[in-house]
């Protein structure tokens, strides 16, 4: 066979080696590369829901949010509560201007994971562009006083008038009218910003007859590609507009100053949509591995919060304790773990100071878990076990019992590691989550083997190899198998008493 046909049969690597490809790709911006590589990922593996994800994410970067949906769809096809799939669904929906259906997946995500920031900024998001869009009750006042004799001199028109007279424009027609607006324009202007040029640019190139006749090298036609291009900034001239539009604007802007010249005070400008707008800034840094840039953020934001009064912002010692909260996790990506657990303690103290439990329970699983990144398992037990009866759903429980018995494990606990591995399995179980399953059966198998109890071990790790099967996880079940075969390898013996346990 000759190495032509060896190339044509398809993928060289792994499914793993093309998933790590698309992901350091994605991180360094090179999205229609990262693309490829996962879509010759799932030639080898279709069904793979996190890829799926993985792709979606790179066609929402490359502002092609109908596909981003496509594969998010796609991801929850056997299981419509893959919360990486809602979220995806809910971004891509959210990109296309649907908020509506946007924020109810953010809330399906929120109610299954109410752990993650990322669904609770979804919703806030969500809800401010629908409010945008639609405008809130209470700031709208119908009168009926003035000159209203425009009404019946359209009734008249309408009965006088034949049906020719009164039709709807044309497609074409409307255009026209529009490019004729001068405040049409001066909106797109405002929307669009420095874009805006480019709109003009593209405008004026299709008055030249001669260019718009010729043809690109790959046979599309000039014009058809200077439409597309007109076509492309309009529909994002639409979305700007539904997420804050200039009318919208133009009222918030009337009312706030009512509110400067009541109270003769400065104040800050929407600083709810300020401080939501930074938390997703500072949360898309960290996401795209721009830890030192989601840490500035953060910096600048709080200094910015700081100065603020608690009559502006009533929940600013709550805001604060957020910030906190991605400080933390930012250093923790920069290596600086003392910094990190630093504004972790800092996010506790706020929580316990006003009583905000989800606040204290996110505290304690980062301090927790950047205990445990440097090896100091007591504090990261102690921090979790305070956490526990904070936990609120049975997927948040399964990993941090899961999380424990693991630091049990690191210290010698055998016993007490395979009982927490016990209920993390129980959690796991009840919520039907595989993954988690798949985790928490190792956990026990591995205790089981330190305490002497082969039998039972080759019993958890041949369930656990069942699921990563299930899941498809190629490394999983090599290490899987492996565990396997050296547990067997002890069954004819007898079981060895653990010394361990009494601790």
């Amino acid at each position: 066979m000759s190495d032509q046909d060896e190339g044509e049969q398809g993928p060289k690597s792994s499914f793993t080696t093309y998933i790590a490809e698309g992901d350091q790709l994605y991180q360094k911006g090179e999205h229609v590369k990262a693309i490829e590589s996962y879509t010759t990922a799932l030639s080898l593996q279709p069904d793979d829901r996190n890829c799926l994800v993985a792709r979606s994410r790179c066609y929402l970067k490359m502002g092609d949010p109908e596909k981003a949906l496509k594969d998010a769809e796609s991801s929850l096809k056997e299981d419509n509560e893959f919360f990486k799939g809602l979220y995806q669904k809910a971004e891509a929906l959210y990109a296309m201007g649907d908020f509506e259906f946007a924020l109810v997946f953010y809330h399906r995500g929120h109610k299954l994971r109410p752990e993650l920031q990322e669904f609770r900024l979804g919703i806030q998001k969500a809800q401010e562009a629908i409010d945008n869009s639609v405008g809130s009750p209470s700031s709208v006042k119908l009168e009926n006083k003035g000159d209203l004799s425009f009404f019946h001199k359209k009734d008249e028109v309408k009965k006088g008038k034949p049906k020719e007279a009164v039709r709807p424009l044309k497609r074409e027609q409307k255009q026209q009218s529009k490019k004729e607006s001068p405040k049409t324009e001066k909106t797109a202007r405002q929307l669009l910003g420095e874009l805006y040029s480019d709109k003009e640019y593209l405008e004026k190139l299709l008055k030249d007859e001669d260019l718009i006749k010729g043809n690109l090298r790959s046979g599309m036609k000039v014009q058809d590609l200077i439409l597309g291009g007109i076509a492309y900034l309009d529909t994002r001239t639409e979305f700007w507009r539904q997420q804050k539009p200039i009318y919208a604007r133009e009222r918030d802007r009337k009312l706030m100053q009512q509110k400067w010249n009541k109270t003769r005070q400065n104040k800050p400008c929407d600083p709810t949509g300020y401080i939501l707008r930074s938390l997703e800034e500072i949360d898309m840094a960290l996401a795209a591995g721009n830890a030192e840039g989601s840490c500035k953020k953060t910096r600048q934001v709080l200094h910015t919060v700081q100065a603020w009064s608690d009559e502006h912002v009533p929940n600013k010692r709550e805001v604060m304790g957020n910030l906190y909260s991605c400080m933390g996790n930012a250093l923790i990506e920069m290596g600086d773990m003392d910094g990190a657990l630093d504004n972790h303690k800092r996010d506790l103290d706020i929580a316990k100071e006003n009583n905000l439990p989800e606040a204290k329970s996110r505290a304690l699983d980062n301090i927790g878990r950047v205990y445990a990144r440097i090896g100091k398992f007591p504090q990261a037990i102690e921090a979790w076990e305070e956490k526990i009866p904070l936990a609120k759903t049975s997927l948040e429980k399964t990993w941090l019992f899961h999380e424990i018995g693991r630091c049990h494990l690191e210290l010698g606990h055998h016993a007490v590691a395979r009982d927490y591995g016990d209920r993390s399995l129980a959690a796991a179980l009840e919520t039907g989550d595989s993954e988690w399953q798949l985790n928490a059966s190792v956990l026990v198998a591995q205790s089981d083997v330190k305490l002497g109890n082969f039998p039972s071990a080759v019993t958890s790790f041949q369930k656990a190899l069942e699921i990563a099967k299930l899941l498809k996880d190629d490394a999983a079940q090599q290490a899987v198998q492996k565990a396997l075969n050296d547990a067997a390898k002890h069954t004819t013996g007898e079981p060895k008493a653990d010394q361990s346990t009494a601790e």
